[in-house]
């Protein structure tokens, strides 16, 4: 599995330990989902004007928002876990696609909640992870789910 990270803002340090908690969470996410196998994911981290102008060009809403993602791959739900004797596996990482973390605003809604920035931190990147797996929160009934997958992660991750 690799993790690429872009620090694009200056309001939070991104220093090695950082780093080392964000493939953390990532790890956790993908184990929990029972992943087998390799992928790339790539986080940016940007400021709030930044993230303001991507939810502008992408979703043509005109503000800031906390988190982004952008699928790579289409997942069917049975893709996840069917595997096929017959297929030919080659051993390369799947590049599942890109989150953009708004650090300005992730900082602003840990405040706001009254918990630790790397919780905000870390539920952020699993909401983006969850997004790039193929969940989606448009319907009520798949909104539960997620928001279940994403309280259960932190648990694991002892971070509720």
């Amino acid at each position: 599995m690799s993790v690429l990270i872009d620090n694009r803002q200056e309001e939070i340090i991104v220093d090695e330990v950082m780093e080392a908690f964000v493939v953390q969470v990532v790890e956790k996410v993908l184990t929990y989902e029972e992943c087998e196998d390799e992928f790339e994911v790539s986080i940016s981290f940007v400021g709030n004007e930044e993230m303001r102008s991507l939810n502008k060009e992408y979703r043509n809403i005109d503000k800031e928002t906390d988190v982004l993602s952008f699928p790579l791959v289409e997942f069917i739900e049975e893709e996840l876990n069917a595997e096929d004797e017959n297929a030919e596996y080659i051993e390369e990482e799947i590049a599942l696609g890109d989150i953009v973390i708004s650090m300005e605003k992730a900082l602003e809604q840990s405040e706001e909640y009254g918990h630790s920035f790397n919780r905000e931190l870390a539920f952020l990147l699993i909401h983006g992870m969850l997004h790039l797996l193929g969940y989606d929160h448009d319907e009520e009934a798949s909104e539960g789910e997620m928001f279940d997958k994403q309280e259960e992660i932190l648990k694991r991750l002892n971070l509720f």
